[in-house]
């Protein structure tokens, strides 16, 4: 019974550690693309993407992937779609 006990707090203690490991990491990712400081609004023109208005407004040095998802997140956008005429709020991101 005793061996039991002990297996199950190993594994527990290997969740917990993976767990605090995994969210560290995340956080550390999100900072790697820098702070937004500031909005402002953009309205999407025919064909655009939220690559290429990432690509055309994100600061230089950030990956592309996380002002896309900021774009996202700031306007709650659950899909990258965008409709000519749609005004977005596009996020000031300072390079950190």
């Amino acid at each position: 019974m005793a061996a039991i006990t002990n297996v199950r707090v190993r594994a527990f203690f290997i969740i917990s550690i993976t767990v605090v490991v995994v969210l560290l990491l995340l956080a550390s990712a999100g900072n790697a693309a820098g702070e937004i400081t500031d909005t402002y609004d953009y309205r999407v023109q025919s064909g655009d993407t939220l690559w290429e208005i990432a690509a055309e407004h994100g600061p230089q040095g950030v990956d592309r992937r996380r002002v896309v998802s900021a774009i996202q997140r700031i306007n709650d956008l659950t899909t990258s779609g965008l409709q000519a005429g749609q005004v977005i709020e596009i996020p000031v991101i300072t390079s950190s």
